[in-house]
């Protein structure tokens, strides 16, 4: 028999209201869209699990607003939920379109093999959910994540999760992965 001396107090998942407003949310998907979307891959690779388009957001002077924003929330976070030794956005952010009748993501986790250790993965909710039906992101075994526009769901990237199919309708999202050194 044994006796612990610390607790598991890492939460599946938390969130942020409101990180963007509709307005700031209309104008990332603007921006998303200009950049010029490319298929979605898996560590370089096409795979028939993952069915998006995406481009990437990179801390120009244009763009810094948005990782402003985003990083204090995710210190924020980090701090009252994680308490990952976290060191930065080291890839940009993933915008992400998927588009009726099957865009979606299957299931898998956000580690990149040889790559930066990604240790907080997080997701902004751009499209009014109105405006769409399915797409839902299910972490773990904690069922489906509430996807009102303008919120950011935090979570560690080793955890399995998920974007169920868009049956109707367009969803847009913001993805990041926040990187650390190696857990100890």
């Amino acid at each position: 028999m044994t006796w612990s001396l610390e607790q598991d107090t890492i939460q599946d998942w938390a969130y942020w209201d409101n990180v963007f407003t509709k307005e700031e949310c209309k104008k990332i998907i603007k921006e998303g869209k200009k950049l010029g979307l490319e298929k979605g891959t898996v560590n370089g690779k096409k795979f028939n699990r993952r069915k998006s388009k995406v481009s990437w957001i990179y801390p120009t002077l244009e763009h810094q607003w948005i990782f402003q924003r985003v990083t204090h929330v995710v210190k924020s976070l980090n701090n009252d939920f994680f308490k990952f030794d976290l060191h930065g956005f080291d890839e940009g952010f993933q915008f992400t379109h998927y588009k009726a009748p099957r865009g979606a993501y299957g299931k898998h986790v956000d580690r990149w093999t040889n790559g930066p250790i990604r240790k907080l993965s997080i997701t902004v909710q751009l499209s009014d959910p109105s405006t769409y039906k399915g797409g839902d992101l299910v972490i773990g075994d904690s069922g489906f994540v509430p996807k009102e526009q303008g919120k950011l769901i935090a979570f560690p990237s080793f955890m399995v999760h998920e974007v169920t199919p868009v049956t109707k309708g367009e969803r847009y999202s913001l993805v990041a992965w926040i990187t650390g050194k190696q857990f100890r």
